[in-house]
């Protein structure tokens, strides 16, 4: 009775825009906005966590973004200009970046760039940044994945498993004709049933990141290798996840999905920078470069002398205990030096000669015995 009580498979969102008066609140939009947020709130904690300045990452991402969104755009539409300058394409729906189609290798290449301009701007290290960014990046390609959903789109071959996604037939309302992309579905009788493979990707993007932040606390990795670690990753799980795809993309090598390719060329790019880079100690920079511990009292002493665990609560506590210890030689030096530098009972007084000691402590030598 259980069982068919439960849905066979699961739905699609029988629509995926939603007019709020002359305004469209498209999903896939605010699936990448969301994303977007959520890398740069944990990109800043790990940030700071790692030595960096509160309020460096959002500088950061100033430029990152916009340069990432083009990025993306360019290469989605370099890879599938026929649909936008072959024989009946519009070239103007190239800038209409709303309607889907971001492609994720142009979005880090380009973003890159932005990343690199305002790490120079603020004095910091790109690796640095690109490590502290890792996570929070695949996990906002996660949550963008949820866009693909209510645009169903990014699926793959019918399939009879339980989990296979189904798809509906969406019109226009007001006409009657298909639109699979600001339509509704009027009738959710699936026309076919398909492998979600944008749930795929959405899984396997958060079991990377997972694996980044353990790594990442486990062998403190540095220099970028915590980002080429995302990039070898996400490029392994895409790599079989764009051979299940069944939807219309550019083909190389005979009948090679573009992206395939791709994403085997940039795994063992990713690789092979991790191994050229393995070893390398953390880069000092933020508050790490101002000084350490008991030398620079702006500077957390666990920052500074072990560049942080990469979790914030454990830096925190070291942090505390850092505090505590200052506190404790800082009273005992107020109380020590009341008495001025020449104050025996002070801390900071130096120790007397032994020799001098000696010679004050010894008694009076008895008069002489001799007469005038």
């Amino acid at each position: 009775m259980l069982a068919a009580a439960l849905p066979t498979y699961l739905p699609s969102p029988p629509q995926g825009v939603w007019e709020l008066g002359p305004i469209p609140l498209r999903a896939y939009a605010l699936c990448i906005i969301a994303g977007i947020v959520v890398a740069i709130l944990w990109t800043e904690r790990r940030f700071v966590a790692r030595g960096g300045e509160p309020g460096t990452v959002t500088d950061i991402a100033v430029y990152a973004v916009p340069f990432g969104l083009v990025g993306g755009r360019l290469y989605h539409v370099a890879t599938d200009w026929p649909t936008y300058f072959g024989p009946g394409g519009n070239p103007i729906a190239a800038l209409f970046i709303w309607q889907g189609g971001l492609g994720i290798w142009g979005a880090i290449a380009l973003g890159g760039v932005g990343a690199w301009i305002g790490c120079r701007r603020r004095g910091i290290p790109l690796t640095a940044f690109a490590d502290a960014a890792a996570p929070g990046i695949v996990t906002a390609q996660a949550i963008g994945r949820l866009g693909n959903w209510f645009n169903q789109e990014l699926y793959g071959a019918p399939t009879t498993l339980p989990w296979g996604l189904e798809i509906y037939r969406r019109i226009d309302p007001s006409t009657g004709a298909p639109d699979n992309l600001t339509g509704v579905a009027v009738d959710t009788t699936p026309i076919v049933v398909v492998q979600p493979t944008f749930l795929y990707e959405l899984l396997w993007n958060l079991a990377v990141a997972a694996l980044v932040v353990w790594a990442d606390r486990r062998f403190r990795l540095s220099h970028g290798r915590a980002f080429a670690l995302y990039v070898a990753g996400y490029t392994a799980g895409r790599f079989v996840i764009e051979l299940l795809r069944t939807d219309p993309a550019t083909r190389v090598f005979g009948d090679v999905r573009i992206n395939v390719v791709v994403a085997a060329v940039v795994f063992v790019g990713a690789v092979i920078y991790m191994i050229v880079n393995r070893g390398r100690p953390r880069e000092v920079f933020g508050r790490d470069a101002a000084g350490s511990g008991d030398g620079d009292p702006g500077t957390p002493g666990s920052v500074a002398s072990t560049n942080s665990t990469g979790d914030p609560d454990e830096d925190q506590r070291a942090d505390n205990e850092v505090e505590a210890r200052s506190k404790e030689k800082s009273s005992a030096a107020e109380a020590g030096g009341k008495g001025g530098a020449s104050n025996a009972s002070s801390v900071d007084a130096e120790p007397a000669d032994p020799e001098q000691e000696r010679e004050q402590d010894a008694p009076a030598e008895p008069p002489s015995r001799a007469t005038s």
